[in-house]
């Protein structure tokens, strides 16, 4: 352990009284995406049983089932700290994949269409609302300084944690069935629960969190009940920049994510050779940002900072598009969504958490849910429209590719404003 400590210190540029922290909190990460990276191939294939048209229905259910949820985690936030909110929706969310198990089990063939529709939306609203709550809690742990030096290696924990989920989908999927791998998915949920608990008290003795609750923290402003949210990321430019930077890329997202459904459904008819394809995908992406993380993301944050991140990926994805425009083939999708992915997940999912540790700790959890939860998928949910109309306006792959381009051109645009912001905030408050 002491040399495993020594390399993380050593390469990542943690600090002694850190290390211990950090390691348990990528453990934590690695346990959540084991549990999700588990049912999200499943999820893909029970979602294109009913065609790729019918995805963008479903896309549409997903943003309907936000729009409820939302104001019932705002009460769940004002009412319980977070060592109790948090395991709470955790284990709510355990024991609706029990319920899914129960019914995979017990259902006929002619209810899977149905039960798999829910469970697709069910999976995207489960993925979205259990890892707001950890990037949260994490900058709610760390705070700024220590978020641009730790939140790379953390992700490392989730990048393992998606690979081992997806390895064991992929290899166990013929042999257990899809209803037994949700249990597995369960135990991984619980041991995130025992883990949250857990550092919740190492990050209330360490005092890491006291050390910025003395930054004049952006959008002090007053926001109470379930919709607060909503209101606070209005009334915050700097808060509306991010959900417009996230609204930006899921829109793009998804129009790439239709493309290659669509794809994979023509192609392969056979349902678990589709979930083998996917697991393919979201294997050779994870290992792509491992790659990333062990050697970049670290070094990468904390010289340039979030602002450089948040305005390299989008002007990547321009250039891919520009290359999917001129040849559109498969391989060329599939080798540009699996860039995209990566690039995210290595680099602009941790410098996009950064700019939550200057905010308020209330804004945080009240703001942030409601970026992570409702404006992402209302961007998956308005990008699955525009591919419907694309669809009727005859636009294939080489129409959707050029119209991303200038789409990504303002992505940047609003990543740029973010990074100009969270300077001038870190500045004023070590004033």
């Amino acid at each position: 352990m002491t040399r495993l400590s020594g390399f993380i210190q050593r390469t990542f540029s943690i600090k002694a009284d850190e290390t211990g922290l950090v390691l348990q909190s990528a453990l934590l990460f690695y346990t959540l995406m084991t549990s999700y990276n588990i049912l999200k191939p499943i999820r893909d294939t029970m979602g294109l049983a009913g065609g790729v048209r019918d995805l963008e229905n479903l896309f549409l259910y997903t943003l309907g089932a936000m729009a409820l949820l939302t104001p019932a985690f705002g009460y769940l936030v004002r009412r319980f700290p977070r060592e109790k909110f948090i395991p709470i929706a955790y284990r709510f969310f355990a024991l609706n994949m029990l319920g899914f198990f129960l019914v995979l089990r017990l259902s006929e063939e002619s209810a899977l269409l149905v039960v798999g529709r829910v469970f697709y939306v069910w999976v995207s609203v489960f993925n979205l609302f259990v890892l707001s709550l950890f990037w949260a809690f994490m900058a709610d742990g760390f705070g700024y300084g220590r978020s641009r030096r730790v939140f790379g290696f953390i992700a490392i924990g989730g990048t393992l944690g998606s690979m081992l989920g997806n390895g064991v989908t992929r290899f166990f999927i013929g042999w257990t069935g899809e209803a037994n791998l949700i249990l597995v998915a369960i135990l991984f949920l619980e041991a995130s629960v025992w883990m949250v608990r857990h550092l919740s008290t190492r990050f209330s003795a360490s005092g890491f969190h006291d050390e910025g609750a003395h930054d004049r923290k952006v959008a002090k402003v007053e926001g109470d009940g379930p919709l607060a949210g909503v209101s606070l990321m209005f009334r915050s430019s700097f808060l509306g920049g991010i959900g417009a930077y996230i609204f930006l890329y899921t829109f793009i997202g998804t129009l790439l994510y239709f493309l290659r459904s669509e794809v994979v459904a023509d192609l392969v008819p056979v349902r678990d050779e589709r979930t083998i394809i996917f697991a393919d995908i979201y294997f050779w992406t994870n290992a792509l940002t491992l790659g990333g993380q062990l050697f970049v993301s670290g070094r990468f944050l904390n010289r340039f900072g979030a602002g450089v991140a948040l305005v390299l990926l989008p002007l990547a994805i321009a250039v891919g598009a520009l290359l999917l425009g001129t040849t559109p083939t498969l391989a060329v999708l599939v080798v540009f969504e699996v860039v995209r992915r990566a690039g995210n997940y290595a680099l602009v999912k941790p410098a996009r958490e950064t700019l939550f540790t200057l905010v308020d700790r209330n804004v945080r959890y009240k703001a942030k849910n409601f970026i992570d939860t409702f404006v992402y998928r209302g961007g998956d949910a308005l990008g699955a429209l525009s591919f419907k109309l694309l669809g009727i306006l005859g636009i294939g792959i080489v129409g959707t590719a050029w119209i991303t381009v200038p789409l990504s051109l303002a992505w940047a645009g609003v990543g740029f404003f973010l990074g100009r912001r969270q300077q001038k905030l870190a500045t004023d408050n070590n004033d």
